[in-house]
């Protein structure tokens, strides 16, 4: 009996991060992560370079970069780790990076159909048409006011910071995830851009997906408003709070977190 409970909680989490312990090249870098992300939730993890934040991520998105010698990633009561990484994007998981890779030679939107009717073979759904794939993608273009015609451009290529991220928006809007990672989405963007970035998450925002959200600063949280803020130190999730929490770690700096870690102050 407890073993069913046990597995009915990790099927109502959708993701359910477990003591993870991650290391890369014999140097841990994560050193026990819990976390736990219910549908319709906004999440974002703050802290300083180094902490382990982007490892996250990847470990998520099933780079093999990584080790992972202690935890478990539950989603939808699926063991993540099991997965290889074609599963889980085919599962409904999107991850934005920090440094969107270009790839010469391949049209976005070749690339954009054929990721999109992998996924929906993968769900039992028709793929689309040449013209229903073309009316999707001229209306997602609108959620982050791209304008340009993106059928003979190559994915990324010769794109500015601000309109690669803007185009990882729009995959993401192609694609609605259940589960979306963006990893210092707004690095390198100027105000306007981050608005156009935060406004097209915010649109993409249901009750059945879930964001989080993986920034130094708060500045990116005046527009994107999480549920709730960790704060990754030391490989490990050390506080979690409310919006406000972001606020606090902007007026006082992560030496505040650092010190009360060191003090033993923080979980």
């Amino acid at each position: 009996m407890g073993k069913s409970r046990t597995f009915a909680h990790k099927f109502f989490v959708m993701l359910k991060i477990e003591n993870l312990h991650v290391s890369i090249k014999g140097k841990e870098i994560l050193k026990g992560v819990n976390l736990e992300i219910n549908p319709g939730e906004v999440h974002a993890i703050m802290g300083p370079n180094g902490t382990g934040k982007s490892t996250l991520a990847s470990v998520i998105a099933g780079k093999e970069l990584f080790e992972v010698t202690e935890g478990n990633i539950w989603y939808n009561g699926k063991n993540l780790l099991e997965m290889p990484i074609e599963q889980r994007a085919r599962e409904g998981i999107f991850i934005g990076f920090q440094y969107p890779v270009e790839i010469p030679g391949v049209s976005i939107s070749n690339f954009m159909r054929t990721a999109l009717n992998e996924i929906r073979q993968y769900r039992g759904l028709p793929t689309l048409t040449g013209a229903q794939f073309l009316k999707l993608m001229e209306e997602k273009k609108k959620v982050v006011e791209l304008t340009a015609k993106l059928s003979n451009r190559s994915v990324n290529e010769g794109f500015s910071g601000g309109e690669k991220k803007k185009n990882e928006i729009f995959q993401m809007a192609m694609l609605e995830p259940q589960l979306a990672i963006l990893d210092e989405t707004d690095s390198g963007l100027d105000i306007d851009a981050l608005r156009i970035v935060a406004n097209g998450v915010n649109q993409l925002k249901t009750k059945d997906n879930a964001t989080v959200v993986i920034t130094h600063y708060q500045r990116l949280l005046d527009y994107i408003v999480p549920d709730i803020v960790h704060i990754l130190f030391d490989g490990k999730i050390v506080k979690s709070g409310p919006k406000e929490l972001a606020l606090q770690l902007e007026a006082k700096g992560y030496d505040w977190i650092k010190n009360e870690y060191e003090q033993g102050k923080l979980d």
